[in-house]
This record gives structure tokens, sequence and C-alpha cells, in this order.
């Protein structure tokens, strides 16, 4: 029986995917939840295993094709039809089977092609669904077996056995292709770089972003043979191109959400500069300390964990507009974006019940988000359910900006460069480490009042983080 495939929802009614990566071409066969392609939606890239067993009979799209959700994305021979996977001890026919000479008879030896009765699964990571009867069967010698004519095998000779024979002699193995991440494999088809061409130079041969735009920038002559430009010993310059780049996957969607969210949501930003030395003393403290030697605590972390202190103070900054129900809905608990910036665009992904981890509970917490993200692993329920976000654009040598909230949520605060600048302490003049926050706010939630309060909560913190224990 062949099984068609149809493309998953992704995550919160997302409409459409694209075809990163196939893990396998037609022929290959799979196993349960074995991954079979890299697809990226407007939110990540994602592996989608499958839910059958069997052999791969068709791709429905290539690499780089938009696939709509609810679309065939490939074609399985499952095995598990009447004529392709009969229980050991079965009779070979039934009195109610048509015989050959049937003139409506099916093909014995075509595959019938049949939707799946039961609705597809909506999410990866699904696994695979309760069909009834026998879980796994042994299906190897009978698919072998339909691709052998009957000429090879005897009349009381074993049909298994010659077909998987058969079988196994028109096998063609298919090169390892390069190791490299769905990111790095999309720059390169957008940059029209040849991966095999491509040496890695990452951990253990991998391709890296950079590896690609170093071929990309080398061009034709990356592989040593002379281009036209440079035949005949005369180098000459050629004109520049313009790089057209489609708008899709997270780059649309991000964009669509900041636009949305610029037009909807009333945008307020405050601004704080603050001496954190005490802050930047206390994380390299705790780097230094033997008990923290397996935790990477950064000045993110510490500036996380105020956020997350001072909104229980100001609650306004934790909540959602909601126009359907004409009501303001404020959180329980905190669920923190922090901004990522990847090969893909921006994600945000969030760090779920940020409000009830030890400060060394939410740093491994946001590194492992960040992590993912650069990878371009992020699971689709990392990228919903925000209500609060921080951007670090200090990372970046920038002091200040404006950031626009995610749509659904009140606040962002963004952290600049930490500087040593001259500043006043202890009524002298002395180099301290000093850092601006900037707080962006949907003025329809939160007051300039109750913005400042959160700010200044956030930055007395930094200033001693003594004060998180009087906020507790």
């Amino acid at each position: 029986m062949i099984r068609e495939f149809p493309l998953p929802d992704l995550g919160e009614g997302l409409t459409e995917s694209e075809v990163v990566a196939w893990r396998v071409a037609v022929g290959d066969r799979v196993e349960l939840n074995q991954i079979v392609a890299d697809v990226e939606t407007a939110k990540a890239v994602v592996e989608l295993p499958t839910p059958y067993a069997g052999v791969i009979t068709a791709l429905h799209a290539v690499e780089g094709e938009t696939v709509n959700v609810g679309e065939p994305l490939f074609s399985c021979e499952t095995g598990d039809g009447a004529s392709g996977d009969s229980l050991p001890g079965a009779p070979a026919t039934d009195a109610s089977e048509p015989t050959p000479g049937d003139a409506d008879a099916p093909s014995a030896t075509t595959p019938e092609r049949v939707p799946d009765a039961a609705p597809g699964p909506n999410l990866v990571g699904y696994g695979a669904r309760d069909e009834g009867g026998p879980k796994r069967r042994a299906r190897r010698a009978a698919l072998a077996a339909d691709l052998v004519p009957q000429s090879v095998v005897g009349g009381d000779g074993d049909a298994a056995a010659a077909a998987t024979t058969v079988a196994a002699e028109h096998v063609v193995p298919r090169p390892e292709r390069p190791r490299s991440t769905p990111p790095v494999r999309k720059l390169a088809r957008d940059l029209g770089v040849d991966l095999e061409s491509v040496p890695g130079t990452g951990e253990r041969g991998l391709i890296t972003r950079a590896d690609v735009e170093a071929a990309a920038s080398a061009g034709p002559a990356a592989d040593g043979r002379p281009t036209d430009a440079t035949a005949g010993g005369e180098r000459r310059m050629e004109a520049p191109s313009d790089v057209r780049i489609p708008i899709r996957g997270v780059r649309k969607h991000t964009a669509a959400a900041m636009v949305r969210s610029a037009f909807t949501a009333p945008h307020v930003t405050e601004f704080l500069t603050i001496d954190v030395t005490a802050t930047m003393d206390f994380v390299r403290g705790l780097r230094e300390d033997r008990a923290f030697a397996g935790h990477r605590i950064t000045p993110l972390a510490v500036v996380a964990k105020a956020v997350c202190l001072a909104a229980r103070r100001t609650p306004e900054v934790n909540a959602r507009w909601e126009e359907d129900t004409q009501q303001i809905v404020q959180f329980a608990g905190v669920n923190l974006g922090i901004a990522a910036a990847t090969d893909r665009g921006l994600v945000v992904p969030n760090v779920k019940a940020a409000d009830r981890l030890t400060l060394v509970e939410l740093a491994d917490a946001i590194g492992e988000l960040a992590t993912t993200a650069r990878e371009g692993r992020t699971a689709p329920a990392d990228l919903t359910g925000g209500t609060i976000s921080i951007t670090n654009v200090g990372v970046f040598g920038i002091d200040a900006g404006t950031p626009i909230l995610n749509p659904g949520e009140a606040a962002i605060l963004a952290m600049g460069a930490v500087r040593r600048l001259p500043w006043e302490h202890r009524g002298e003049i002395a180099l301290r480490e000093v850092m601006t926050l900037s707080l962006s706010f949907d003025h329809r939630l939160v007051d300039g009042q109750q913005g400042a309060a959160f700010l200044t909560d956030v930055g007395a913190i930094l200033r001693d983080p003594a004060r998180a224990l009087t906020m507790v």
C-alpha cells in the first residue's frame, strides 16, 4: 500500500513550509520515526519524522520549494496492503479474489494508492499513530518480491530468498552528503554554491557559514580553473551585480510581526543609564567559583533574573491586550523571550516559567536556547507563548535603542553595551562600568509611571545585586 504523507501544521496555524533538505531519496527504506526532511516554517527549521516504515516511492517537492499544509510531501510503500504483506500462514488466494483474467481486476503487481483513513498528525514529534493490529512486521522479503520478475523464481524455489538476493544486487549506495546545518545549506542554495566543492573547516569537517561565503566570494575560480575574466593572463574587473534574496521563512514572518506590532500597539520607550560595576564583579566572581564551573553565567542572565523579579512588582508589563474580549490579561508567570540573531534572521524563543528558576538555572536555559536557535533547531513550542522579552543589543556594541514589541507582549527591554566611563561614585569621579537600559512598552497597558517603576527596579538590582533579596 502506498501512503501519502501530507505536510502537517507545524505550530499555531502555520500555513506553509519550505523544504530545506531531504534526508532520503526515492527507493530508500525508512524506519518508523526516521527523520526524512528538514523543513523551514515561518518560525524555525524543524526535522520531520515519518510515521511510516517502508520504502520511499516519491518526493513531491524539491529542496527550496514551498509546500502548503495538507499537500503531499512524500509517498511511502508501507507493504501493509492486502497484496503486499500477508501474515505468515495466511492462504495465498481467496475464493472472492479476482482472477488474472477478470477485466476489472486491479493489477496484482501494482500497489494500490490509498489515502490515510485517520487524520494526520499536526505537530513535529508526534510519533506514529496507533492503527491497531501488529505494530511492526517483517516486510523486507515481501517488498523485494514485488521487484523480482516471476521468471527469476522457480515453481518450487524460495521466492522470498530469491527476491531479497535480487533486490540487494540492485541497491546502489548513495554518496554521503557534505556535513552542514540546514541554514548553511539554505545559504549555499541562495548563493549558488555547490557544497560538494566546499571544504569544511568546522568541527569534524562541518561546512560553516564562513566556508560558504568564502566559496561564493571566490567565484567560479574556486576550483583552480581559469575563468573568462582571467583567461590569457589578463585580469578584467567585472561589474558588480545586485543580490536578490527571496522574502520567506523567518524573515517574512518577522517582518509581518514587526509591522503588525508597530501599527497596533502605541510604543513608548524609556531609558535608564546605570553603574553596573557591582553586577560585573558579581558575574566575574561566579565564573571564578569552582562550584559554578559547569555553568556560563553572563550579565544577560542577571538582567533576566532582575526582569523576572521586577515584573512581580509591576505586573502591568507582563500582560497582554485582548482586543476580542476587551480584556487585559496579566500573566501569573513569566515566559521570558530572549531575542537571538541567527543566520536565518531574528528569532525570539522564550524560557518557560523563567520566574521560577534560580539564576544558575536561568543562565543554563538561556544558553541552551541560544545554541539551538543558532543551529536552527528551535522547537515551535519555544517560539510561542512569550509574555515579556529581552534583547541584548550590547553584544553588537550598541549603547541603546528603541526595540519593537513582540506581538501580544506589553514590554521589551534592551540592554546596551557595558562601557568603562568616568562616573560619579561616592562623591568622586572614577572609572566605572556603565550600561544603558531601554524599555519599550505598550502604552495601552502600561502607563509612564508603571514603566518607570519597572525600569527603576531592574536598575536597582543591577547597581547592587544584593538588592534582589528585598524583592523576592
